[in-house]
């Protein structure tokens, strides 16, 4: 436990960029996307599936490159999500070498991480909610530290023991509890006239922030690798430590775009 939250503390500078939102944020949301590929791609390697990593970080630079040009546009968001989906089926045409397998997987990479991760800028251009970026980090990672100590202290229930052992029903609810008053209380200081929607939004998000993490799990299970990675000692790798912001990036950004605009 001390590795972790010592490991846990040393992340905190990196809330500076969220703070500045902007061109920092998005270089911070290239890297995560870049060594999250990698890195679920090396899983897929360990299972004998071949995925192709150039391409995982050529959609990476094509989504930021259109960004850059033109942010928010779905047209061309669309575009490139397309566009990557047929590369990744090309990729397999090579069927001496190659299976769809292969195939799949890249496209999984570029949708699952890089699409998913992606939301995070997307919700910090928006012109009038930019400040919910915050509710992204808040849900997840006050779901994983509400949701660690209560099965820590109260856990006895397993919650999915063929995925993670260590997870507890009492520790799910204590997680999602926590992510909601947390959430709560952004809204209360920082948006007043959103409070309920930050309520809401922090519950949805705090309950799919653990089916993102339960997710990754599933993966690693199937890959037979216990962490993605061992950047960050306590953690394990970057997806490790931000598969739940992939599925709560998503969640956010939808919740404003579909009931708040």
């Amino acid at each position: 436990m001390k590795t972790r939250v010592i490991s846990g503390f040393a992340m905190v500078p990196f809330l500076a960029l969220v703070y500045l939102g902007g061109y920092p944020l998005l270089a911070l949301c290239i890297v995560i996307a870049a060594i999250g590929v990698r890195e679920f791609y090396n899983g897929f390697q360990a299972m004998g599936i071949n995925p192709c990593h150039a391409l995982g970080y050529v959609s990476i630079a094509v989504l930021y490159v259109l960004n850059f040009v033109a942010p928010g546009n779905f047209q061309l968001i669309c575009a490139w999500l397309a566009g990557s989906i047929m590369l990744s089926s090309l990729y397999m045409f090579k069927t001496t070498e190659r299976t769809p397998m292969d195939a799949m997987a890249t496209m999984v990479g570029i949708i699952y991480v890089v699409f998913f991760s992606y939301h995070v800028v997307l919700v910090d251009q928006d012109p009038k909610y930019s400040a919910f970026v915050w509710m992204i980090l808040i849900s997840a990672f006050c779901t994983d530290i509400f949701a660690y100590f209560s099965g820590y202290f109260f856990g006895k229930h397993k919650l999915c023991p063929h995925l993670s052992p260590k997870k507890t029903i009492e520790g799910a609810v204590g997680g999602t509890l926590g992510a909601v008053i947390c959430c709560g209380l952004f809204g209360y200081f920082i948006e007043p006239s959103l409070w309920w929607h930050c309520v809401i939004m922090g519950f949805i998000a705090a309950i799919l922030s653990q089916c993102g993490d339960l997710t990754a799990s599933a993966y690693k299970r199937k890959m037979g690798i216990k962490d993605y990675g061992n950047l960050i000692p306590g953690h394990g790798g970057i997806m490790d430590r931000f598969d739940s912001v992939l599925f709560t990036a998503p969640v956010v950004y939808y919740y404003i775009a579909l009931v708040l605009n």
